[in-house]
């Protein structure tokens, strides 16, 4: 029989009445990653999701990669099927995994048997294939306490599965259970983690970037569309939505207090994203925002710069230091991107000599020169939207 992959679900088991519907979408969302990979059938029984080839040309190994970046999977492991009974699970366990125990120094046999009417015991099914394992290989000795290699038995409805240790999922809950939000990516370290952690809360992630040319490179745009991309993997299809932010930066030099710019930009930057963010259906905003490591993000800098919006606010690295905000980036696949030297639009016109501890009166009064209104309408008009899918070129829309 063909290997197949048994993918273990997470928090959604502690779901009550809606647990069907997290099952659903994390059965849906497992079949449309599985699709670029060839045909696979997707089922899911007794929590947990079964991914199976269905014929030689599908990309397994693709399949594998893509599958331990879908939230909702606690853990994940390649397995044989096989027909239960004892002769047929001894034979797939050295078949698929002797060439494991030959490297080991010992091993145990770990058992679950989900199939109540399998004859054995779960302890009985791990003595008796021990036993015979342990004939197999002299050289391998049995240790049920620390051994080198774990060799699993799982006795389920459709057959009886074999496999060896099995490999972290991405956990978080299935995308689409949690609703959709708005993030303001930047090029930086910081927003791309912020996306991931909501995405992997089940939320659908949508994103605004701010663009100011000839301040602000080609590369420095294409930098942000490949951090999109990156998360992406994760988080499944996105859209970017690239703001033209020139003018408004403009006018607030040549308007505005020079201590006042950055907080002046970021409540632009706020409520043009929240704008975009109900037009397009999305019930939050998402920022890279953490406490107290930038001028503009004080306590009383965020409080200002939150006040000219009324969507609720993620901001899931408020209290991180950098090295764990590092830590991720790493993991996820975006930490090098970041740290390319390609400045976004936040470094543009920095005051020498920022506020740390504005009011919200002051900040109104540094800003009341400008047409607050004309300027977010005019960077409305000519927003590019670029749709962005892990593995896919981008496509301009």
């Amino acid at each position: 029989m063909k290997e197949i992959f048994l993918m273990k679900l997470g928090e959604v088991v502690l779901k009550g009445a809606n647990k069907r519907q997290f099952e659903s979408k994390l059965r849906a969302n497992v079949r449309r990653r599985m699709k670029p990979y060839g045909e696979f059938d997707v089922y899911l029984m007794q929590s947990t999701v079964y991914v199976e080839p269905m014929n030689d040309e599908a990309d397994v190994e693709g399949a594998w990669e893509a599958c331990k970046s879908i939230f909702g999977i606690v853990s994940i492991c390649r397995c044989r099927p096989c027909e239960k009974n004892l002769d047929s699970i001894f034979e797939a366990v050295e078949e698929y995994l002797g060439a494991d125990l030959d490297c080991a120094k010992s091993f145990k046999v770990e058992s679950k048997r989900s199939d109540k009417q399998f004859p054995l015991t779960s302890i009985g099914i791990s003595q008796e294939i021990g036993g015979r394992l342990a004939e197999a290989h002299p050289g391998c000795s049995v240790d049920v306490h620390h051994p080198e290699y774990t060799v699993y038995v799982e006795i389920r409805d459709l057959a009886a599965y074999v496999h060896g240790p099995a490999e972290p999922g991405a956990g978080g809950l299935p995308t689409g259970v949690g609703g959709r939000a708005m993030c303001l990516l930047s090029g930086g370290i910081d927003s791309p983690v912020a996306a991931y952690m909501i995405a992997k809360r089940g939320v659908e992630i949508e994103c605004v970037n701010f663009f100011s040319y000839p301040y602000t490179s080609q590369l420095a745009k294409d930098k942000v569309l490949e951090l999109a991309r990156l998360v992406t993997r994760y988080s499944g299809r996105m859209t970017v939505n690239i703001v033209s932010f020139t003018e408004i930066q403009e006018a607030i030099r040549d308007n505005c207090p020079e201590e006042y710019f950055t907080l002046i930009m970021r409540r632009f930057m706020m409520e043009i994203s929240q704008r975009i963010a109900k037009h397009d259906g999305c019930g939050a905003l998402i920022t890279g925002e953490n406490l107290g490591q930038v001028a503009s993000q004080t306590m009383e800098a965020m409080t200002v710069t939150g006040a000219v919006v009324d969507l609720p606010i993620f901001m899931p690295l408020v209290g991180m230091d950098k090295e764990e905000i590092v830590t991720i980036a790493r993991k996820i696949g975006t930490l090098e991107t970041s740290i390319l030297p390609y400045e976004d639009c936040c470094t543009v016109f920095t005051p020498r000599h920022p506020k740390t501890k504005p009011s919200i009166g002051q900040v109104e009064h540094a800003e009341r020169t400008l047409d607050r209104e004309a300027l977010i309408e005019r960077a409305l008009e000519n927003i590019e939207r670029v749709s962005i899918k892990y593995g896919e070129t981008d496509a301009f829309i």
